[in-house]
């Protein structure tokens, strides 16, 4: 692991990035879950704010998700329109480019607004061998 160099992670990052990176996956590993209810991002019809808890639940293969660079990644949906369903299927389609896993399944809760809270669940699994 000494030798895994990462751009993020140990380095002064002052802006979002829209990039996840990767570290190997220790092999007894499972299941790894990453949760954070820091996220916002913007109606993309009315630009107001939405605020958001985000949990990505996957298997690992060969990688597991830097949480540093996920920080940065969420951030960076910060003044970006994007529906809670589309954020969902977004970032689980993200996580799956990046660390290729078995699985993935992201949640994401937005705060009452209206009076209404949306929680929206994207599943993706990996593409079977052809």
């Amino acid at each position: 692991m000494a030798d895994y160099q990462f751009e993020a992670l140990g380095h002064e990052i002052r802006e979002p990035r829209r990039k996840l990176e990767v570290f190997p996956a220790p092999p007894h590993v499972t299941t790894v879950v990453l949760s954070s209810d820091e996220v916002t991002s913007l109606c993309p019809v009315t630009g107001q704010p939405d605020w958001d808890t985000v949990t990505i639940e996957y298997s690992p293969a060969a990688f597991c998700i830097e949480s540093k660079s996920l920080k940065l990644y969420l951030w960076s949906f910060r003044n970006e329109g994007v529906f809670c369903e589309s954020f969902a299927e977004r970032i689980a389609q993200d996580v799956m480019a990046a660390a290729r896993p078995h699985w993935c399944k992201v949640t994401v809760t937005q705060k009452p607004r209206g009076g209404i809270t949306i929680t929206a669940t994207a599943m993706v699994t990996e593409e079977p061998p052809a």
